[in-house]
């Protein structure tokens, strides 16, 4: 029996499943914000505020009450990247069953679509992640840079519920794997669970082979000094010299004698608190933005306090790895350190073939026209997305 001309209905469904299977990033972090974009009543626009939770610190003894405010933090998700790929088809290739038509033109297409978009995402959630372990320029051949990436999380409190993961690049894994076969088993569940990449699970964490890891590379001058004498809570930007080239975006820095604090208890640790640089700066600009903000006041920002010490004027800047280098930025992260949201692109009224699909969250919009004078399909298949880092403190690079 010949075949049927395949639908639309049908092509974007499979170019659907075909995206979801291949987010191997995307696809391991937190979803949950998809369906308040792209409603039909209540429209919230591109952005969304998205209300984190509240800090307290506790009181000691049966004292007076000393009663807080409830301050409520928020970050924006989002959602105005609009990408798409582009295809034409003739007759006789609209005629084929739907497993051929896939493998022949869908699946390459889609592959480009995701990995561009998958990598988009990894590497803007990977320079808003200010924790790093491991040493830069060694590529980690046993898990005590992973260990330390773990206790990054750890001591940032994040949660031990089996939503931990690891992308890091072939070569890295390749060494890692290596030197941990032992460990890494193709268990029922990891069967069950299975996504594309997935490597196997260890360290508290589900271990993925991503190519599209971010590669930092350090600015021309990696050493500097803070040049202001007053601080307040709340920074994010500061004045510094001493530096003849400007940081790179995504590069990681501490402050001398600044150390991080426990959440809660506010002790401070073993380590200097780390921070990335989160805007591009000119040479001869003295500024620079950073993250995260920072708090040490005992007073009303006690609950946000996390650094134990005022940084001081002329206080060094030491930034991780050589001038000039570029390191590979692998990233242990918990699921909801980061956001990723599709909203449901419109269906155009004049349209005779439009559809779009939502799978898992996921919405996919694919839209077909023909051109008669060359017996051709002409289709674009795209998705409206957007991404946040909503608890970037739950992740931590591991440097190779």
């Amino acid at each position: 029996m010949a075949n049927s001309l395949l639908t639309i209905d049908m092509i974007t469904k499979e170019a659907l499943r075909l995206a979801h299977e291949k987010m191997s990033f995307v696809g391991t972090i937190n979803r949950q914000f998809d369906s308040e974009f792209g409603k039909s009543s209540g429209k919230i626009g591109d952005t969304l505020r998205i209300r984190l939770p509240s800090q307290y610190s506790r009181r000691q003894g049966s004292r007076v009450m000393d009663v807080q405010d409830s301050e409520e933090q928020n970050t924006s998700l989002v959602t105005a990247t609009q990408d798409g790929v582009d295809m034409k088809f003739n007759s006789r290739e609209l005629s084929l069953d739907l497993e051929n038509f896939s493998k022949q033109h869908l699946e390459p297409a889609m592959a480009a679509l995701v990995s561009g978009i998958d990598s988009d995402v990894i590497q803007g959630c990977t320079k808003l992640t200010y924790n790093l372990a491991g040493t830069a320029g060694t590529p980690p051949v046993d898990l005590a840079s992973t260990g330390a990436a773990r206790a990054k999380l750890n001591q940032n409190l994040a949660p031990k519920d089996g939503n931990r993961f690891i992308q890091m690049d072939s070569v890295t894994m390749g060494g890692l794997v290596n030197g941990l076969k032992g460990l890494f088993q193709d268990s029922t569940q990891i069967k069950e669970q299975y996504r594309e990449g997935m490597v196997g699970r260890t360290a508290m964490a589900d271990f993925y082979e991503n190519e599209r890891t971010w590669t930092m590379t350090n600015g021309a001058d990696v050493v500097g000094a803070i040049d202001q004498a007053t601080f307040a809570d709340g920074m994010t930007t500061m004045t510094i010299d001493g530096m003849s080239a400007a940081p790179a975006v995504g590069s990681v820095f501490t402050i001398a004698d600044v150390y991080q604090v426990h959440p809660e208890t506010k002790a401070a640790y073993s380590h200097l608190q780390q921070f990335t640089v989160t805007a591009d700066t000119t040479p001869t600009t003295t500024a620079i933005n950073f993250s995260p903000a920072i708090y040490f006041s005992n007073g009303t920002n006690f609950a946000r306090q996390n650094v134990d010490a005022i940084p001081v004027d002329s206080a060094a800047l030491t930034f991780v790895g050589s001038a000039s280098t570029g390191y590979v930025q692998n990233l242990m992260y918990h699921k909801d350190a980061f956001t990723f949201a599709s909203a449901s692109l419109p269906m155009m009224a004049d349209a005779a073939k439009c559809s779009v699909q939502t799978y898992d969250d996921l919405s996919i919009r694919c839209w077909q026209a023909s051109d008669i004078r060359n017996d051709e399909m002409l289709t674009r298949i795209d998705i409206l997305y957007g991404y946040a880092a909503i608890r970037p403190q739950w992740a931590s690079r591991v440097t190779s």
